[in-house]
């Protein structure tokens, strides 16, 4: 039976209350955005102003470099906050469920018997902002990192000794080969 049209997202999550990223990853997500941005923009802008006298220009000046700037903009105000919509997850007892994805929607579970080790990083600018990613390494090779951004340091932290609590006192349940 499939869940109704209507469901919300904790209804997916087996009645979990689904946990959002802290708000100031949205910052965080336009400023490398803007960089990116940045990154083609220059070249347009370039091109524009060695071919600003050039009869043999394919587009008139200021056409290209004008198409990057507002699509930069756009791209730089709009996916951040599509992207902070499209993010949840909730740490059960017995596995970390993790949904994201603006385009394609990527419902993940991870059991923690399958946890290998857990990091807590940051990059520079998610330093200035107090936000930290936690990195789930799992036994395996497809998909073995599993990656929560956006979450407050102390929360990651928190989130990361949960999990090492789980790993130490629960031992594996099978019996050796």
């Amino acid at each position: 039976m499939s869940a109704p049209a209507n469901a919300t997202v904790a209804d997916v999550a087996a009645g979990d209350a689904i946990r959002s990223l802290d708000p100031s990853i949205r910052a965080v997500w336009a400023i490398k955005m803007a960089a990116f941005s940045m990154f083609l923009f220059l070249p347009a802008l370039f091109y524009d102003l060695t071919h600003l006298f050039s009869p043999d220009s394919w587009l008139p000046f200021g056409v290209l470099s004008g198409t990057v700037l507002v699509g930069g903009v756009v791209y730089c105000v709009a996916w951040p906050r599509l992207r902070y919509r499209a993010w949840g997850f909730v740490l059960r007892p017995e596995e970390l469920y993790m949904e994201h994805g603006v385009l394609q929607h990527v419902r993940t579970i991870v059991p923690l018997r399958r946890i290998q080790h857990v990091d807590v990083s940051q990059d520079l600018i998610e330093r200035e902002f107090a936000l930290g990613r936690l990195v789930v390494h799992t036994a395996g090779s497809r998909s073995s990192d599993v990656v929560i951004p956006g979450l407050p340091l102390s929360e990651a932290e928190t989130i990361r000794d949960k999990i090492k609590r789980f790993i130490l006192e629960d031992p594996l349940t099978e019996e050796p080969v």
